[in-house]
C-alpha cells in the first residue's frame, strides 16, 4: 500500500468510526421546541432539488454539544445522522435512496440539539422538494486564484454532480503554468468541448468533435485567437470573439478592472477548416462579443457596443471607460445556405441606461438569459452584476430572483433547460461559487443552493475561484496527460484558413491604444 492509499485507508476508518460513534447519540428526556428553523450553513432550506444529486451536508449553526438530524420523506425509511460538532455528513447510497423513492414530492428535516445543559430541543421542520427533472450529471468549470498574482496557477475540472468526485480535464502545472480559458461544449456534450490555452508552446484552441482532439491555430490575416465560444448545434461551427482586453485597476472599491478595446465575431467551420465572418456583424463601426447560438441554431445572439473612439474626448484624451454600454443583438443565420439575415437589437443599452452581457439562450428556446452591469463587458469585477431574462416570444425581460447583492454572473443550462448554474460571490463578497437554480414550465425560477460538498465547512477555508460553469451530460474522458501530449506536438497542430470572401483589415486595436489614456 503506497503512501497516498494508505492515506485515504485511515481517512475512511476516521469517517467509519465517527459515522459509528456520532449515531449512538440518543435523544432522551424531554425536548423543547424552537419556533424557528435552525441556522445551518449552506443554506439549504426551502429548495427545489434534483432528483439526482449529492448529499446536501450542512453544519448546524447553533449552541450545542451534540446534534442528531432526522431526514425523511413521505415513503421510505428515514435516515438519522448524529454528530458533536454540528456537521450533518449524509451516507450517499441513503441519499440516494431517498431521493429516487420521493421524486416529485417533499422530504423533511428535523433537527435536534443538546444544550450545554444537557436540554435537547427541537427546531421547526426543514422542507425541500425533490424536482421530477434531473440535472445534467456533471459540472466543468475553471479553478482560478483571485490574487491576480497567482492567476498561472489554474486548471479545467469536473465534478460528478451526483457524488463529490472531482477530476482534472487540465491543469496548467502540465503546460509551463499557462492560461487556460474559455470551455464550451456542444449542446451540453461531453465529447464536443472547446477551450483555449494561451502563451507558451502549448498555446492554440483545442476542439474535440465526437472525442477526438485537434489543436487548432485560429488565427488568420483577418484575425486572432478567437474567445468566448458558442457551438452551433449542427456540431459544425464555432463562433468566438476576438477581443483586446485590458486589465486596468481603481484605488477605490474592486481593485480590478478590464477594458474590451476591440473585438468582433469570427466563425469557425471545422469540417472546412476555414474562419468567415459576416460583415454585418464584423464591423469597423462597433465592437462585437460574446457570441451565442440559439438552441435550433436560427439565431446568433451576441453583444455589440460603440468603437472605442467615441468614448474618448478628443481634447484631453480621456476615456470615459465607465460610459461604454453594450446592446444585446441578434442576427439570423441558415446553416445550410450559409446566409446571414439583418440586425436586430433586442436589448437596447441607450433605452436601459445598463450594459447587456454574456448571453445564454436555453435549450427549449424560450428564453436567453444574460447579465446586467452598469458598464462594459467583464462582469466578474462588477458588484452590481445581476442575471436577467429575455422572453423570446414576449420580447420583455426581467430580473430573475436568484440575484443578489453581491456578483452574479457566468451562467449556463442544463439540456432539459429545467436547471441553471451560475457563480455567485454572495457568500463572502469574494469568492464566485456556484449556484444551481430550478426554473419550471411556466418559467418561474425557484431559491438557487451552492454546489454541495462532502464536508460541510468546505467553503470557508477553499480560497480558489470557480469560473465559467458548465453543465455537461456526462464526463469528459481524456486524461490531462493525453492533452498536454496534444498541446506539445505542434507537428499535428492545424492551422485554419480564411474564408476567401472575408478581406483582412488594418488591426484597429493599437492605433485605439495610443489614442486615450487613463483618467488620473
Amino acid at each position: 500500500m503506497n503512501e497516498k492509499q494508505c492515506a485515504v485507508f485511515v481517512y475512511a476508518l476516521a469517517i467509519l468510526f465517527l459515522t459509528i460513534s456520532c449515531d449512538s447519540i440518543e435523544i432522551k428526556g424531554p425536548v423543547s421546541q424552537e419556533k424557528r428553523v435552525p441556522h445551518i450553513d449552506p443554506d439549504y432550506v426551502n429548495l427545489v432539488i434534483p432528483p439526482n444529486i449529492a448529499p446536501l451536508n450542512f453544519l448546524v449553526n447553533e449552541d450545542g454539544k451534540a446534534f442528531v438530524a432526522k431526514i425523511y420523506g413521505k415513503l421510505g425509511y428515514a435516515i438519522k445522522v448524529s454528530a458533536n460538532d454540528g456537521k450533518i455528513i449524509i451516507p450517499l447510497q441513503k441519499w440516494k435512496k431517498l431521493l429516487q423513492q420521493n421524486i416529485g414530492q417533499e422530504y423533511y428535516c428535523d433537527i435536534f440539539v443538546k444544550d450545554d445543559a444537557g436540554e435537547w430541543k427541537q427546531y421547526e421542520t426543514i422542507k425541500n422538494r425533490i424536482a421530477d427533472e434531473k440535472i445534467d450529471g456533471y459540472l466543468a468549470y475553471r479553478l482560478i486564484n483571485p490574487a491576480f498574482k497567482y492567476w498561472n496557477k489554474m486548471g479545467l475540472y469536473q465534478r460528478n454532480l451526483e457524488t463529490f468526485k472531482e477530476n482534472p480535464i487540465m491543469t496548467n502545472r502540465l503546460t509551463d503554468g499557462n492560461c487556460m480559458n474559455c470551455h464550451n461544449f456542444c449542446l451540453n456534450d461531453p465529447s464536443y468541448m472547446v477551450f483555449h490555452m494561451r502563451a507558451g508552446k502549448g498555446s492554440g484552441t483545442y476542439i474535440a468533435v465526437d472525442g477526438k482532439w485537434s489543436k487548432v491555430s485560429l488565427k488568420t490575416e483577418f484575425n486572432k485567437g478567437g474567445a468566448y465560444p458558442s457551438w452551433h448545434p449542427n456540431k459544425n461551427l464555432i463562433a468566438f470573439s476576438v477581443n483586446s482586453l485590458k486589465m486596468f485597476y481603481h484605488a477605490v472599491g474592486e481593485s480590478r478592472d478590464v477594458l474590451d478595446t476591440q473585438s468582433d465575431i469570427i466563425v469557425y467551420d471545422i469540417g472546412k477548416n476555414m474562419i468567415t465572418a459576416s460583415p454585418k456583424i464584423a464591423a469597423a463601426d462597433r465592437m462585437e462579443t460574446f457570441p451565442a447560438w440559439s438552441a435550433d441554431g436560427r439565431y446568433l445572439y451576441f453583444c455589440a457596443a460603440d468603437p472605442l473612439e467615441s468614448y474618448i474626448d478628443p481634447r484631453t484624451k480621456d476615456l470615459a471607460y465607465d460610459k461604454i454600454l453594450y446592446d444585446l443583438m441578434r442576427v439570423e443565420y441558415n446553416d445550410e445556405t450559409g446566409e446571414w439575415g439583418e440586425l436586430e437589437t433586442v436589448i437596447s443599452a441607450k433605452e436601459s441606461g445598463k450594459s447587456a452581457i454574456i448571453p445564454r439562450p436555453s435549450p427549449d428556446n424560450k428564453y436567453v438569459m444574460f447579465c446586467v452591469v452598469d458598464y462594459g463587458s467583464f462582469s466578474i469585477y462588477h458588484k452590481e452584476s445581476d442575471l436577467y431574462m429575455y422572453d423570446v416570444a414576449t420580447r420583455e425581460y426581467y430580473p430573475l430572483s436568484v440575484n443578489s447583492d453581491e456578483t452574479d454572473s457566468f451562467h449556463s443550462w442544463s439540456a432539459n433547460a429545467r436547471w441553471f448554474v451560475f457563480t455567485s460571490k454572495r457568500r463572502d463578497g469574494f469568492f464566485s461559487r456556484p449556484f444551481f437554480a430550478y426554473i419550471d414550465e411556466t418559467g418561474k425560477v425557484y431559491k438557487p443552493f451552492v454546489l454541495p460538498q462532502k464536508d460541510p465547512g468546505f467553503y470557508k477555508t477553499f480560497l480558489i475561484n470557480y469560473n465559467v460553469p458548465e453543465l455537461v451530460r456526462g464526463p469528459v474522458e481524456i486524461k490531462p496527460q493525453k492533452l498536454r501530449k496534444v498541446a506539445y506536438d505542434n507537428t499535428k497542430m492545424i492551422k485554419a484558413t480564411l474564408d476567401p470572401n472575408v478581406k483582412p483589415k488594418k488591426n484597429r486595436g493599437s492605433e485605439q491604444e495610443s489614442m486615450y489614456k487613463a483618467k488620473p
